[in-house]
């Protein structure tokens, strides 16, 4: 089965019953409206009713925890603020709330509280490793410097050490002491070779405030387009103040929750947390760009797609990091249904001197989905441009293969993909691209068959692989072989269509016609146009030559 995997946009849908003895009569109607609009994802409403139901019912726990991730969620800090403080009063403060706290003892620069709500934090556990970093900020603010210091024996010392050396440069820069600063940000940036763009801009600009124009210059790489409106900007001695501002507690706090809320959220089970750290970073530094780049992007992830949209806007278009921040509109737009701005956006970003290949992944992608695939392959085999051959990744062959493909110019197509499975020969995806392909056109099965088993061998758990070679070893000929792999494929991904047409054509040829029909009408359920018109055909007509799956 042909599949490129996309970030997945999924809603988090909270549930819209009511139980009326739950909540007092005053605060009633807000309550249930608050839950109907938040099952149905309007945050707006949602936050709103909550905010009166809390009002008119302080004392029901179970609206101030409802108002309290709702809040966080909208970015509702007053809301916040108050939903926190009736939980803590009554014990029932989420872990994630003593991060809110502390926020905003930084904020106000209460030491002395941030520090007791740190040694909370400490006994609590669940963010136990930031301990040092946290009060390394607070001995700065409080003018006594310390800084952090992790265990290595500590077990989570490892997740402490990951953020160590980002806060350890940021605390240099804030002193002036460039001499610690600069091998502190190299290891930073070594930590974060993915995904440092924004990071690369924060120390560029401490650098330049602090006339070390040489190392911020030599922060930002020549040539790229994210990074040319700084690089103008440092050759220029211009608007330095602003980017190299001196990061305070808060702020660094901020950027501290910002971080964990990505790492966090690379795992789609810490999604919801990592969207709720993020908003707390977005209370402690309310103007930071960075803050509300990654603000959007978890928004759009989470199915919150207008707010990402609005998270995106506040980042200046024209400042250090309207590039980046433009990208996450990009995906916002497209998230919330507005194609044709994403789409023009795009454009524009791609067409910028020095335009990074991802502008044009992102550009091929939408193209993609509007099913423009030569613009898409075009766009793809723009992204190859600025790599030697040796260095080319393999996924961008796959991106332009892929929309070659299903733009049906597949000798093309097939000459991208087998130089992508010469590059990565071990890759599960490509292998499975590639023979499946083939498999479909009914060319060269042989060797597709063995392409998929290899896949299959490297990647037995994907259940896309293994229908993929289930289907390629029913198209040889081998019933009693491919049906047990196509159960399994089954088991594995139960609502794919694809998976299950493939399984029902398979038992009907083994003369399974009972569960046969009962595969085509699982497969049936999620299917649209030809093939739900196809599988109608078969479980009322049964196995024809003219209703075979392709």
């Amino acid at each position: 089965m042909l599949m490129l995997t996309t970030p997945a946009m999924v809603p988090t849908m909270a549930g819209a019953s009511v139980d009326p003895a739950m909540v007092g009569n005053g605060a009633l109607h807000a309550y249930a409206r608050a839950r109907m609009a938040d099952g149905d994802g309007a945050l707006g409403l949602a936050v709103a009713s909550y905010r009166e139901a809390l009002k008119q019912d302080p004392a029901r726990i179970e609206i101030a925890r409802r108002s309290y991730v709702q809040a966080l969620e909208s970015g509702d800090r007053l809301l916040a603020r108050q939903s926190a403080a009736l939980l803590d009063r009554a014990g029932a403060l989420p872990r994630d709330g003593t991060l809110l706290l502390i926020g905003e003892a930084l904020t106000a620069k209460d030491w002395a509280s941030a520090r007791a709500l740190t040694d909370r934090m400490l006994e609590e556990g669940n963010f136990a490793f930031l301990t040092p970093i946290v009060r390394s900020w607070i001995s700065l603010g409080e003018g006594q410097y310390a800084p952090p210091v992790i265990d290595g024996k500590d077990r989570f010392a490892a997740l402490g050490l990951r953020y160590a050396d980002e806060h350890m440069a940021l605390q240099a820069l804030a002193r002036g002491d460039l001499a610690t600063a600069a091998p502190a940000t190299r290891r930073a940036l070594a930590v974060r070779s993915g995904d440092g763009a924004a990071l690369r801009l924060a120390f560029a600009g401490q650098f330049a405030a602090r006339r070390a124009k040489a190392e911020a210059l030599t922060l930002l790489p020549v040539g790229s387009a994210s990074f040319a409106r700084a690089r103008a900007d440092i050759e220029k001695g211009k608007g330095l103040k602003a980017a190299g501002a001196a990061t305070t507690p808060a702020q660094g706090f901020a950027r501290l929750l910002a971080r964990l809320a990505v790492d966090v959220s690379s795992d789609s089970s810490g999604s919801a947390l990592g969207l709720r750290l993020a908003r707390i970073a977005t209370f402690a530094d309310p103007d930071g760009p960075e803050i509300h780049i990654v603000s959007a992007r978890l928004l759009t992830a989470q199915g919150h797609a207008a707010g990402g949209v609005a998270e995106a806007g506040m980042v200046p278009a024209n400042g250090w990091y309207g590039a980046l921040a433009q990208a996450e509109l990009i995906d916002a737009l497209a998230a919330a249904g507005d194609m044709d701005g994403a789409l023009a956006l795009a454009r524009v970003q791609a067409a910028e001197p020095g335009a990074e290949a991802e502008r044009q992944v992102r550009l091929g992608r939408l193209l993609a989905q509007k099913q423009d695939f030569d613009g898409a392959a075009t766009a793809f085999r723009a992204a190859q441009a600025g790599y030697e051959g040796d260095q080319l990744p393999w996924t961008l062959l796959l991106f332009e293969g892929s929309a070659l493909e299903q733009g049906k110019r597949w000798d093309e197509a097939r000459a991208v993909l087998e130089r992508a499975a010469k590059i990565a020969p071990n890759e599960p995806v490509i292998l499975n691209y590639l023979g499946y392909a083939q498999i479909e056109r009914r060319q060269n099965v042989e060797a597709a068959l063995e392409l998929l088993k290899k896949a299959s061998a490297l990647k037995p758990q994907d259940a896309s692989i293994t229908d993929s070679l289930g289907w390629a070893q029913f198209v040889t000929g081998n019933v009693d072989a491919a049906v047990p792999v196509l159960e399994r494929a089954a088991a594995a991904a139960p609502t794919d269509s694809t998976i299950n047409e493939h399984l029902g054509d398979a038992l009907w040829v083994a003369g399974r016609r009972y569960e046969a029909r009962y595969a085509w009408a699982a497969a049936s359920v999620f299917a649209e146009g030809d093939v739900a018109t196809r599988l109608a055909a078969k479980r009322k007509m049964g196995m024809r030559p003219e209703y075979a799956a392709p």
